[in-house]
């Protein structure tokens, strides 16, 4: 097992790194800061009618719509990323600058939010600006409306036809391994990873020879904390969990706004698999260490990330 780096600092120490999110109060709570970011969405939105009019847009085979990822999304996204939870980025230079790779990163959050932040952690900060193809859940295509946006967006089924395609086009592919497992957890069992499945996603790399980014995610456990399941509810609703939170669902829709916790994530340096033989990706054991060894880096990364890490809320 390679140990953990000593590379995590916290925001007001020297990264050594290129990052955004600087730490300061959310100014969204003040009516200038609501204001500027309808203002800035508005814009956005207008500019991308008029271009879209023009025709000059592609949508490739899964469905995803660069044209509006960047002009319509991605603008009302980066309104709740810099100005809510104020995310703090390290490590984005072990994101390669062209070809395949495969994040792997913990899940959190109740709602999946992680997937869509990422996301845009991964389009502005990067230095070639890369897109991020998310792999969601069935529950996201079976879900109308969602399932459109989510193709538009980029993202696709996380399977293994769809990871292959992704990764021998080149794209830089993201898998959240625990699932539901993961977002669905209650608030006291915060950043304990869950299991990783059948280790699906490291049988992926070997078959493609993309190497593994670890994503180490901190402040998603925190937007909804998660105090109960109602799972007789969640049953008759056909829900993987009915979250109870301190404010959902006393409060009603209101209950549904995630509180403004401060995020940092971190992209780990990449586990390589290019050394390994075509025949490992069926090797059950092969497959299992692989797993285990970036489950247990992405866990040790967030213990050490939690450890330095200022106020939840306020940091």
């Amino acid at each position: 097992m390679t140990p953990i780096s000593d590379e995590i600092t916290l925001p007001d120490e020297a990264l050594g790194v290129e990052h955004r999110g600087p730490s300061k109060s959310s100014p969204l709570f003040s009516l200038g800061g609501l204001r500027g970011a309808v203002a800035d969405t508005l814009t956005s939105t207008a500019g991308f009618i008029r271009e879209r009019m023009a025709g000059e847009y592609e949508v490739d085979e899964f469905g995803f719509d660069p044209h509006f990822t960047d002009s319509v999304w991605f603008p009302a996204v980066r309104q709740v990323y810099e100005k809510w939870f104020r995310v703090e980025v390290t490590g984005i230079e072990n994101l390669p600058r062209e070809g395949g790779a495969l994040l792997v990163a913990n899940h959190a959050g109740t709602i999946p939010i992680d997937a869509v932040i990422t996301s845009l952690a991964v389009r502005d900060n990067h230095p070639e600006g890369r897109f991020l193809r998310v792999l969601a859940a069935d529950m996201a295509f079976d879900t109308p409306g969602i399932s459109e946006v989510a193709r538009r967006i980029g993202a696709t089924l996380a399977c293994n036809s769809d990871a292959d395609r992704l990764l021998r086009a080149g794209e830089l592919t993201a898998v959240w391994p625990e699932g539901y497992k993961g977002i669905g957890k209650l608030y006291k069992d915060r950043y304990k990873l869950q299991r990783f499945g059948r280790g699906g996603f490291v049988t992926t790399a070997l078959r493609n020879a993309a190497p593994i980014i670890p994503v180490s995610i901190v402040g998603s456990e925190e937007i909804y904390p998660m105090l109960a399941d109602l799972k007789p509810l969640a049953k008759i609703l056909g829900l993987p969990y009915f979250p109870v939170t301190p404010l959902f669902p006393w409060l009603g829709p209101l209950g549904m706004v995630p509180l403004p916790s401060k995020w940092h994530i971190h992209f780990g340096r990449p586990i390589e698999t290019g050394s390994y033989d075509e025949a490992s990706a069926d090797d059950p054991m092969v497959v299992f260490d692989l797993t285990d060894h970036v489950r247990e880096e992405i866990q040790q990364t967030l213990f050490r990330m939690l450890s330095r890490r200022g106020s939840v809320y306020f940091g």
